[in-house]
């Protein structure tokens, strides 16, 4: 059988406001972007009982057999969308995880794509929608891999348009629990993002932004904050800003170049911290 090759992007959140919480989760608006960052995901077709799924590369180690493609395998058997179809999965995580770069998320939305659009599955949006929740809450950002904005009501809208920005990303050798996170909300933001307009990702606008997880992740973690000032005080960043529930932190440049020294920087203070140039899609 042919042997696929697919990338799946990472997710930053370039603004993130905690709005409201029901029954299980927090409600979130945010500004969201993808990265030429990528993890590389082989699939085909096998004539096996079971299916196979496998990790590799620098960020495998941790990854258990819970993960969100065999999550994502069980819940499409069990609906019977497969058609008892068996397939090999093997991921090559470049993407760190307990990042707050959706690496998971977006391996598992990566493949619900491939699947949709070589018609393995045929369902319908609300299907997916519902497929995906079960999941993982961000794993619907992942169908569509370009500037989007979440809405406090869960609306999802695109960006067309937008202008690429050079981005400095840094990882401390420790990930952030996205539940311990979450649970250290205490006050919720008013709702800012539900009156959408196409200019929303302009840089001077995206400035004004915040995440409201940043205070409680850098009370409990202070090296995200030592990362954030030295970014501010030793390279020439628009701004910086930590990425979903971290533990990464995004300082966003306007040149490649900029990006590069402050790169240099951050490997001179910080040797063992993961820290790489990316660039938004």
């Amino acid at each position: 059988m042919k042997l696929h090759k697919i990338k799946s992007f990472a997710k930053i959140n370039i603004a993130l406001n905690v709005v409201g919480k029901n029954k299980y989760l927090h409600r979130i608006e945010s500004l969201v972007s993808f990265l030429d960052l990528t993890d590389l995901i082989k699939i085909q077709q096998i004539k096996k009982e079971n299916h196979e799924i496998n990790f590799k590369g620098a960020f495998s180690k941790k990854i258990n057999a819970n993960n969100t493609i065999s999550k994502l395998i069980k819940i499409l058997e069990k609906e019977k969308l497969l058609k008892d179809k068996k397939f090999k999965i093997e991921v090559v995580k470049n993407i760190p995880s307990e990042a707050g770069l959706g690496g998971g998320s977006m391996n598992a939305a990566s493949v619900i794509n491939f699947f949709i659009k070589k018609k393995i599955i045929r369902t319908n949006y609300k299907k997916i929608s519902k497929i995906c929740k079960q999941i993982g809450s961000d794993v619907i950002l992942g169908l569509y891999s370009t500037s989007l904005v979440l809405n406090s009501k869960g609306k999802i809208s695109v960006i067309a348009k937008n202008k690429k920005i050079n981005v400095l990303l840094v990882k401390p050798n420790f990930g952030c629990s996205t539940k311990k996170i979450y649970a250290g909300i205490r006050k919720f933001s008013k709702i800012n993002l539900d009156k959408f307009n196409s200019n929303m990702f302009n840089l001077k606008k995206l400035k004004m932004y915040n995440n409201d997880l940043e205070p409680i992740a850098f009370k409990k973690y202070p090296k995200l904050n030592m990362i954030k000032n030295f970014l501010y005080s030793n390279s020439n960043p628009e701004f910086v800003r930590m990425t979903g529930s971290g533990s990464t932190i995004v300082g966003y440049f306007l040149t490649k170049k900029d990006c590069q020294t402050a790169k240099r920087q951050i490997k001179q203070k910080f040797k063992n911290y993961w820290c790489i140039i990316a660039k938004t899609i």
